[in-house]
């Protein structure tokens, strides 16, 4: 039983792609290993060897030639944040979520009650996108983001001169701008037009290795956005689901704190082996 819950049920003849316990009783059965067996004396004894068939898990090997050289030096940004900001080095991860839809249901929303959830009308009128810009402030977790038609360069170097001009960038010596390698991030021009813009404090960028968006915090800011703002979605239009957005935010920066980020730079080392980085 062991032995079958640790193959793939399409290598034994089966259109499946996970194995459930009742599905590997009936496996047994067909192959005359036992006359009979229950699902719940299958699961039992898989619990006892921690073998769980029904669930998995997404994985990506990293792809990026650079994945190390990039990875460490941003992990360790992340670690010595707190530590950084009072030397007057800012933190920033920056990025877009982006074709967020404005969807009006033809039922609206109910809130719930005892012994219902709430509804949702599942008929919709498309009412137009929202593009999100956004900055997370690693060594005090506050936001900053502004709303956008469209999502190109140009609106990008918008948001950013907004993070320039914040009280973020007051009275600091270098601002550490962590991106992803996006087109609307413009990689080839990005630090040519910053240097034009004559800022009092360095703007370092760190690039993240190519689809390593796991390693950018403001990520996970995202991921509470959809869960609490977006989903279920009804909205009357692009408008409302602007100001829902930046009101959550704001809200969030109320009582915002550093992300407990425990990845390390030395946990992703060994993980990936002790490889020489192309640079320091």
């Amino acid at each position: 039983m062991t032995a079958l819950a640790c193959t793939l049920p399409r290598d034994s003849g089966k259109p499946l792609s996970r194995w459930s316990a009742a599905e590997l009783a009936r496996a047994v059965i067909q192959r005359g290993i036992v006359s009979s067996i229950s699902a719940s004396t299958v699961k039992r004894w898989l619990q006892a060897d921690q073998i769980k068939p029904w669930q998995y898990r997404s994985w990506q090997q990293p792809t990026d030639p650079r994945f190390l050289e990039r990875a460490v030096p941003i992990l360790d940004l992340y670690e010595r944040a707190q530590g950084l900001a009072r030397k007057g080095h800012i933190i920033v991860c920056a990025d877009e979520k982006t074709s967020i839809q404005a969807r009006q249901t033809s039922g609206g929303t109910t809130p719930p009650g005892p012994g219902h959830a709430g509804h949702v009308g599942d008929r919709y009128q498309r009412r137009g996108a929202v593009q999100l810009f956004a900055g997370l402030l690693v060594h005090r977790g506050e936001t900053l983001a502004r709303c956008f038609e469209r999502k190109r360069f140009g609106e990008f170097q918008e948001f950013l001169r907004m993070v320039f001009a914040s009280l973020w960038c007051k009275r600091i010596r270098v601002l550490h701008l962590i991106l992803d390698n996006g087109s609307t991030h413009a990689p080839k021009q990005l630090a040519s037009w910053i240097g034009t813009l004559g800022l009092r404090f360095d703007v370092r960028i760190h690039w993240l290795p190519v689809h390593a968006s796991w390693l950018d915090q403001i990520e996970i800011v995202f991921s509470v956005l959809q869960k609490k703002v977006l989903t279920p979605n009804d909205f009357a239009s692009t408008r409302h689901v602007e100001r829902r957005l930046l009101a959550f935010l704001a809200e969030r920066n109320r009582t915002a704190r550093p992300i407990q980020w425990s990845y390390t730079s030395k946990r992703l080392l060994k993980r990936f082996g002790q490889r020489r980085l192309a640079a320091s």
